[in-house]
């Protein structure tokens, strides 16, 4: 079918639920009016879809506060590569027939349908290089996990930096394989922690030291060379401050990637006493900028996406049930 036809095409096939909780079980597949791009948006024949946590904490109404989802029924995900099919009038750096990746937006998502709108400034290029999974899976792992290492542990990924000892929590599963990929382009010694199933496999990304999170050794996070952490991209939850604090060197960080409401009481508790520890809570702000830089590691084999699994569209709601189980390796993909 040509890009013309393409967006001729009236409705898609989709997967909505009506209102929060329910899990995967929620979940309804429907048929539903193609979108629209507005003036400054691209319209998506989608090939690849990732789902984030942050995309069921939303159904589970954990961010019910910040207005998300904005309304009901919502299709989820944000994370997508495909074809541009219809551009909006003021689109300037894309046109038809063109392959790209893109973030959608946590208020009115979109991602787990044959089409979508996208924004022209969280849009990017996909070379040829790199398939329409491995570019999904990017916009908010890969970004998240590039810009604590860069903006807050202080890593430069060009190995020019100062040596730096860096903790990563969780490093098999989604931000996690990519951190430890990312911090290894920098001067960095990293030690990782994950399942004894996965030691190996976050070995292969390049950590020089691997801890099982469930023996003694991985509880207290302790590096087995003595090192302290210059910083910690923390992964994952339910870690108190006092681990991470005797396990700090002098001026060292927490980067907190699910941050809850006793990381921003710590978060504010540090700064009041003048700690020369903090732990920061983060969130990524997705440009197009950072998805165009890291398409390329990929393109260049720098930087690989792992996949634990892919589903059709038919199938989303048994990915999403797999993300929401939370031992996923590397990221989840489904293909509409």
């Amino acid at each position: 079918m040509a890009s013309s036809d393409l967006a001729a095409k009236k409705f898609m096939q989709c997967l909505q639920y009506d209102s929060y909780g329910g899990g995967s079980a929620s979940f309804k597949h429907v048929q539903v009016p193609v979108p629209t791009p507005n003036k400054n948006e691209v319209l998506l024949k989608l090939e690849a879809t990732t789902i984030n946590p942050i995309d069921w904490k939303i159904q589970k109404g954990l961010l019910r506060a910040l207005f998300l989802p904005r309304h009901f029924p919502h299709i989820p995900c944000t994370d997508v590569a495909g074809e541009i099919v219809e551009v909006g009038p003021q689109v300037k750096r894309f046109k038809v027939g063109d392959k790209v990746l893109a973030k959608l937006t946590h208020q009115y998502g979109g991602g787990l349908a044959e089409f979508a709108v996208a924004s022209e400034s969280l849009t990017a290029a996909r070379p040829i290089e790199v398939s329409a999974a491995e570019a999904a899976a990017l916009p908010v792992a890969a970004l998240t996990a590039h810009d604590a290492l860069t903006q807050i542990a202080g890593v430069k990924l060009d190995g020019t930096g100062h040596p730096k000892n860096i903790l990563i929590t969780a490093a098999s599963g989604g931000v996690g394989h990519y951190a430890v990929q990312l911090a290894k382009l920098g001067n960095t010694h990293v030690t990782a922690t994950c399942g004894a199933r996965n030691i190996d496999f976050v070995k292969g990304l390049g950590a020089d030291e691997v801890l099982d999170y469930k023996t003694p050794e991985g509880a207290a996070l302790k590096s087995p060379s003595g090192r302290k952490y210059d910083a910690v991209i923390h992964c994952t939850t339910g870690i108190p401050w006092s681990i991470f604090d005797s396990n700090l060197a002098q001026n060292g960080k927490v980067v907190d990637l699910t941050p809850d409401l006793s990381s921003f009481k710590t978060f504010a508790l540090k700064k009041l006493t003048f700690s020369k520890k903090q732990l920061v809570p983060f969130i990524v702000s997705v440009k197009s900028e950072g998805l165009e830089y890291l398409v390329q590691l990929v393109k260049n084999g720098r930087l690989k996406t792992v996949m634990d699994s892919k589903f059709p569209l038919s199938k989303a709601e048994d990915a999403w049930a797999k993300s929401i189980d939370g031992h996923a390796t590397g990221k989840i993909i489904v293909e509409p």
